[in-house]
């Protein structure tokens, strides 16, 4: 049964960290920029965290004026690994993070959106850009991924390696292995010691009760004969 509880905890621990790393790690899209925007955004209840934070009225402002980049994104599958020939409409808001969560220290708002205006084209005349976001699309809750950065690229076929995803994995994992040593280190050295005094100690009361019961039970048969 405890087992049973402990998997099933660490299995929902597991979903909740994939989740937020799903939603914080930077990915990448290939994109044909059309347009830009701003608007005023109203900040509702709880989804204010598919927002960011980059100053301290944001955390009392209702509202509040977002730039935003039309695009149009190259269809993937397999979590970006196999792309098609298709194209499907993207919105991505570009916000500062500052000094904020995710710590992407995002200062260059105002750059990025005349870098994606510089790169707007036509689907006759295309041209290509790769966009660094964060974030999900969700029609309902009115949220857009950020873009992080972009940058123009020759066609649709580049090839984009995660680094940052890379390092930060073999980071973690390098982490948790360390971790792991660690502990089996203080393991072996100070609990599974201790233990052993303890059931050695425990042994040793459990002989004296014995030894003890042995001596009422001798003192008793010597007087009753039973």
């Amino acid at each position: 049964m405890m087992r049973t509880i402990r998997r099933t905890l660490l299995a929902i621990l597991a979903v909740v960290v994939g989740v937020m790393l799903d939603y914080t790690l930077p990915q990448h899209d290939v994109v044909r920029v059309v347009g830009t925007y701003q608007e005023r955004q109203d900040l509702e209840s709880w989804t204010r965290i598919f927002w960011s934070s980059p100053d301290y009225q944001s955390g009392t402002q209702p509202n509040r004026d977002v730039q935003f980049i039309q695009t149009y994104k190259k269809k993937t599958y397999l979590f970006g690994f196999i792309r098609s020939d298709a194209e499907r409409p993207m919105v991505y808001r570009n916000e500062d993070t500052s000094w904020s969560w995710p710590p992407y220290f995002k200062f260059d708002t105002a750059t990025l959106q005349a870098e994606a205006d510089n790169l707007k084209s036509t689907q006759e005349n295309p041209k290509w850009a790769v966009i660094t976001k964060y974030g999900w699309r969700i029609q309902l809750f009115t949220a857009f991924p950020n873009a992080m950065a972009i940058r123009a690229v020759e066609s649709p076929d580049v090839t984009i390696i995660p680094w940052f995803n890379i390092v930060f994995f073999a980071a973690v994992i390098a982490l948790v292995l360390f971790i792991r040593a660690m502990w089996l280190q203080f393991r072996q050295r100070t609990i599974d010691p201790a233990l052993e005094d303890t059931r050695d100690a425990w042994e040793k009361v459990d002989a004296y009760a014995d030894e003890r019961r042995g001596r009422v039970s001798r003192w008793w048969r010597s007087w009753t004969g039973r």
